[in-house]
């Protein structure tokens, strides 16, 4: 399998740069498996689609302000991090940039409360930095730092709220579970009164996930992990809808790769917390989810081919040929597309 079956051709202003006011109001390509149709809706169409016993299981990570700019304390050169990891209370796995100048033992100064020393590099090019701080670090980074907006957007975002789902909770994530960011609180409350049941994982994203495949040969890819945890009451919600029949839909990639690295052999979703560096691409069997609410993602992605193991890589290809070309909006700040 080659990495470049998974490429589509995408013209650049189909990338959206911003979000639209009204979160539901996102465009929504329909796709029916069974029969193979594809239907240009709009993101509220779900409610006709979703059905009483049904389970949305949704990421609710929180986005932290991980990109901080910083000056060396002795030169004054300026430096970029990139928090992606936590590793303890003080030291983290960033990216860095430009990254021949971070050497172990620099200190960069952020702002008066807060310094980044460099300790070492990673294997992936990165560095494990120390952050120099007193007090509760959420709080400093909310003061010193800025939303980690993905390459791909270049206008600004008035709102950083915009790049948060409206049910994020807990902080930890470099980039957002942007499938969730279609919905709005009066969305899923008319979801509930449906009789449809919400459960909650939680999945801190880092860059891995997005970062471009870089071999040709797909299983020649390795995957950077990510912390997850799943709560007993949330597991046990999702194993009786399970057991029961009923359908268990992933809201995102991500919730999708929590469910399926935390279920075993024999279908049973397990609580718990880990490191996740679960690469699902076509032949993966899926022990759990059975439908999807993704955006729509880049080419030659991982999540291209996440997609593409549960709908068919000839099907998904189609369907994103058929989005190029009725002007649908692309990636994190773009349109929805629901695997049914």
């Amino acid at each position: 399998m080659k990495t470049s079956d998974f490429y589509y051709d995408l013209p650049h202003e189909l990338i959206a740069q911003t979000p639209i006011k009204d979160r539901s109001a996102a465009r929504m390509l329909y796709y029916d498996m069974k029969n193979k149709q594809m239907h240009d809706e709009i993101f509220t169409d779900i409610l006709t689609h979703l059905r009483p016993g049904d389970i949305l299981v949704r990421n609710t990570t929180r986005v932290i302000p991980a990109r901080l700019y910083a000056h060396r304390e002795d030169t004054g050169g300026l430096m970029e991090f990139l928090l992606l990891k936590r590793l303890d209370d003080h030291r983290y796995e960033a990216l860095v940039r430009p990254g021949k100048r971070a050497k172990p033992g620099l200190i960069y100064k952020v702002t008066d409360e807060l310094s980044i020393e460099v300790e070492s590099p990673t294997d992936a090019g990165g560095r494990i930095v120390y952050l120099h701080y007193e007090g509760i670090l959420e709080e400093v980074l909310d003061r010193c730092g800025e939303t980690p907006l993905p390459p791909y957007i270049t206008e600004r975002l008035d709102d950083k709220e915009r790049y948060q789902t409206v049910y994020a909770k807990q902080n930890g994530s470099a980039a957002a579970p942007t499938a969730g960011l279609h919905f709005t609180e009066e969305l899923l409350k008319k979801v509930q009164d449906m009789g449809i049941e919400i459960a909650d994982v939680l999945l801190h994203v880092g860059l891995g996930t997005f970062r471009p495949v870089k071999v040709e040969n797909v299983l020649d890819h390795h995957m950077h992990s990510e912390f997850y945890r799943i709560e007993p009451e949330e597991a046990e919600k999702i194993n009786a809808a399970k057991k029961a029949g009923k359908r268990v839909i992933a809201v995102g990639t991500t919730s999708c790769r929590t469910l399926e690295s935390a279920t075993d052999e024999n279908g049973i979703l397990k609580a718990g917390s880990g490191w996740t560096d679960i690469f699902i691409y076509p032949g993966y069997p899926f022990k759990m989810i059975d439908r999807l609410i993704t955006n729509f993602h880049l080419p030659e992605s991982t999540l291209m081919m996440l997609v593409s193991a549960l709908a068919g890589k000839d099907k998904i290809m189609a369907a994103y040929e058929e989005a190029v070309k009725e002007r649908y909006r692309f990636f994190s700040f773009g349109d929805a597309m629901f695997i049914m």
